[in-house]
């Protein structure tokens, strides 16, 4: 008699189940790894620094050769403040890769402007490392809401305004400490000049006073 094939897919789905499970059945043997794989501690360069913001973006840089907009990567630009110097530095990496799309120093001469005809994207100039050499860019980054790209807009003019006025004042200090070391100098010239005056008075005295010795044993004899 022929055998008929299975129709009932139930009947099939169980069948395959079994046979699966009986493969997969365990025998009480251990495998031993070829290889031990050890933990790596990886540096990301950023562990002197703050976060002060992290947004998901895709960034673009403009080339001047093609005269178009090139996509540079999707990812999260981050504003990372320097726990010693206080600069703060505008990192951005590729979401898969970690490659840096974007890194250099927020400066006060830094501006970011909206782009034109869409305000989740705001574009601006910087000179740029993130090749391996400092470049002059031109960069348009796109967030995903207006208020994200207004957050990350007033948080660089911030930073630039307050990198401005830290340069400012560094440069008052200097300019202080300047001061106050040219007084010091001159101070101690003016020292200089009354020992050496006290020293040739001391000398003159001296050797008056062995004149006037002479002269007196002179008369005397």
């Amino acid at each position: 008699m022929a055998s008929t094939a299975k129709t009932d897919p139930e009947e099939q789905h169980r069948e395959e189940e079994s046979a699966t499970a009986a493969d997969d059945e365990d025998t009480g043997a251990q495998v031993a790894p070829i290889v031990k794989l050890e933990e790596v501690a990886v540096s990301t360069g950023e562990e002197d620094e703050d976060p002060m913001l992290d947004l998901k973006a895709k960034l673009y840089r403009f080339d001047k050769e093609g005269n178009q907009w090139k996509e540079r990567g999707v990812g999260n630009v981050k504003l990372l403040k320097h726990k010693v110097s206080g600069k703060v530095r505008l990192v951005m990496r590729q979401s898969k890769t970690l490659k840096i799309c974007a890194n250099h120093i927020v400066l006060p001469t830094m501006t970011v402007q909206e782009h034109a005809g869409n305000d989740k994207s705001c574009v601006w100039h910087a000179t740029d490392f993130a090749d391996g050499e400092l470049k002059e860019e031109m960069f348009c980054i796109r967030f995903a809401s207006v208020e994200n790209c207004k957050s990350f807009m007033e948080m660089v003019q911030e930073v630039a305004e307050s990198q401005g006025k830290k340069e400012e004042n560094d440069a008052t200090a200097t300019a202080g400490l300047l001061n106050k070391l040219s007084v010091e100098e001159e101070e101690e010239k003016e020292e200089k000049k009354a020992a050496v005056s006290e020293d040739k008075e001391a000398v003159e005295y001296k050797t008056k006073t062995e004149e006037d010795k002479k002269d007196e044993h002179a008369s005397k004899a």
